[in-house]
């Protein structure tokens, strides 16, 4: 087992990465080292309402800090990205605290793009209207530091998006979001603060940080740098992830360690696909969990995938811990989707589709089909079949 660092700090793609247990008493010091005054803590309800981790949050920030929103929601909605702006500009803070899931970090990071985008709620409505919004392009009006406390890899992704008009509302019968985020200025990753979450959370999220490094490692314009984040990405996260949010016995701490870093580094050149073109198939038709999605679908598509195309199988088989030696192609690819799906089976989340609430059998065609020609399709790997026909296939061996 390759050891980790205790603590480190990282620079990607100008955010600053601090890394380690106790980090969160350095929020104080962080944002006066880059000048900025005073922050609003940004999250949700639930995390409001833990005292164990918004208690060391609150001591980190010290003096700086401005207040708490805790407005942010899993609907991910344009209206709450507004709303944190006016709380923000009540509280005269110079920058956000994201702290949380990918809820909150989303809805912070679009905010401060959205401060300086110039277009208010109304005029983005507007747009939608139309079927489609122009992403904001400006720079972030306010720097936002992500303190993660989920596995979902929302702190250094690119992307994001909001919600402005729901399916119902909208004219073309599907959601219509507005897109792009700013990258934060720190990512502050401190294991004691995971271990504040309920264990439940943790497995929601846990499947959605793995198939990143996954997805990685199979893209058609995978490089030698992206395999190596994201290979060693799964080594940490498969041993460590059904220890932490699943069933399996271990040194919960040592694991929890492995598990953050692991979070962290398979969001490092990251290359989303296939599996993520099948979870944003199902949001577009409902409102459900995008961890409980990528838990169902992860070993089937990969399946699918390795059935048709090399897909990266033996680097993946480097990730799960698989000795490859002297195997062949095809048994290589069975201990790859085994080893994806044990990793799956340790956690307290769906197995099947028909165990997603809200998900029905008859709307299988209309969702392969919103897979086929979702973006991250364009990554999977050279010579698959990627038609609707085909998709509804792997969906129905996942119902």
């Amino acid at each position: 087992m390759l050891p980790i660092a205790d603590r480190f700090e990282s620079t990607y793609d100008g955010c600053d990465v601090l890394y380690g247990r106790g980090r969160v008493a350095d929020l104080e010091a962080s944002l006066a080292d880059r000048g900025i005054g005073d922050a609003l803590v940004v999250c949700g309800s639930n995390v409001g309402a833990n005292d164990d981790l918004m208690g060391p949050i609150r001591a980190g920030l010290g003096d700086r800090h401005a207040g708490t929103f805790d407005g942010t929601t899993p609907a991910k909605r344009a209206e709450t990205a507004f709303e944190l702006l006016e709380a923000a500009a009540e509280a005269e803070a110079d920058a956000l605290v994201a702290v949380g899931g990918g809820s909150s970090l989303d809805v912070a990071r679009q905010a401060a793009v959205l401060a300086a985008d110039g277009r208010d709620l109304a005029a983005l409505e507007a747009e939608a209207r139309e079927g489609s919004i122009e992403p904001p392009t400006a720079d972030p009006a306010l720097p936002v530091v992500a303190v993660p406390t989920t596995f979902a890899g929302a702190d250094l992704s690119a992307g994001g998006s909001l919600e402005v008009l729901s399916a119902a509302a909208s004219t073309t019968g599907q959601p219509v979001p507005v897109r792009g985020s700013a990258m934060p200025a720190v990512d502050l990753l401190d294991p004691d603060l995971f271990e504040t979450t309920p264990r439940s959370a943790l497995a929601g999220s846990a499947m959605n940080g793995l198939d990143k490094g996954i997805e990685t490692t199979y893209a058609r314009d995978a490089s030698p740098v992206s395999d190596a984040t994201a290979i060693h990405g799964i080594r940490l996260l498969s041993g460590a992830l059904p220890v932490v949010a699943g069933d399996r016995a271990g040194d919960e701490a040592a694991a929890m360690d492995r598990a953050v870093a692991g979070a962290l580094l398979v969001q490092i050149d990251r290359k989303i696909s296939v599996i993520h073109a099948f979870g944003h198939g199902f949001a577009r038709r409902y409102d459900v969990q995008q961890g409980a999605i990528h838990a169902v679908v992860a070993p089937h598509v990969l399946a699918y995938l390795l059935e048709e195309a090399d897909a990266g199988r033996r680097a993946l088989a480097a990730g799960f811990g698989i000795d490859a030696e002297g195997r062949d192609d095809d048994a290589v690819a069975e201990a790859v989707v085994e080893a994806a799906a044990a990793v799956r089976d340790a956690l307290p989340v769906p197995t099947r589709l028909r165990d997603v609430d809200a998900v029905r059998e008859d709307d299988l065609p209309a969702i392969a089909a919103f897979v086929a020609e979702d973006p991250p399709m364009d990554r999977a790997p050279a010579g698959i079949d990627a038609t609707p026909e085909r998709i509804e296939g792997v969906l129905r061996g996942a119902w």
